[in-house]
């Protein structure tokens, strides 16, 4: 069946009254927090109590992320970052933390007690925290180093081989 409107302006009517539910907003205080939510950067915040230093989660049996975890090590004169294997049961309370999922294991990922940084944010964080000079890499827009991030992260695995457990 078709509709046929005049050009020009169409003025419609309804033939019945329309009811109209108001929508209303809980608030928080008028239900109860539920017990299976789990405040993620309360639970993990033991990590940061005694030791500031943020923590480098990394892809435990990658290759291509052990060698950059040995080469931040080898780099970091100072010691400022630590190290976790995102499959641990440490790294996939920090990747809730960081709003991810716990077995997400598609990117390196740098916590800060405030605040966590993934994919090129995070090797760009990784490389201020121990004094490495690559200025140039954050001149690139966002968008076109994850998209260069993402395409080695994605074929890592094929590329650099994966071990059988983790070295560190």
């Amino acid at each position: 069946m078709a509709l046929n409107v005049p050009v020009g302006c169409a003025r419609l009517r309804a033939s019945a009254p329309v009811r109209v539910r108001p929508i209303v907003a809980a608030s928080a205080n008028e239900s109860p927090p539920r017990a299976d939510v789990v405040d993620w950067v309360a639970a993990t915040s033991s990590f940061f109590e005694k030791e500031s230093r943020p923590i480098m989660l990394y892809d435990g049996v990658c290759n291509l992320c052990n060698g950059g975890v040995r080469f931040v090590r080898n780099n970091d004169r100072n010691r400022r970052i630590r190290f976790e294997a995102l499959q641990s049961d440490a790294g996939k309370k920090l990747l809730r933390r960081s709003g991810r999922a716990p077995d997400d294991i598609s990117s390196v990922v740098l916590v800060e007690k405030e605040r966590s940084y993934i994919k090129s944010e995070a090797v760009l964080k990784i490389m201020e925290y121990i004094d490495l000079p690559f200025p140039q890499l954050a001149f690139f827009l966002r968008f076109i180093r994850d998209f260069a991030y993402d395409n080695v992260a994605n074929n890592r695995y094929s590329l650099f081989g994966q071990s059988e457990s983790c070295e560190i």
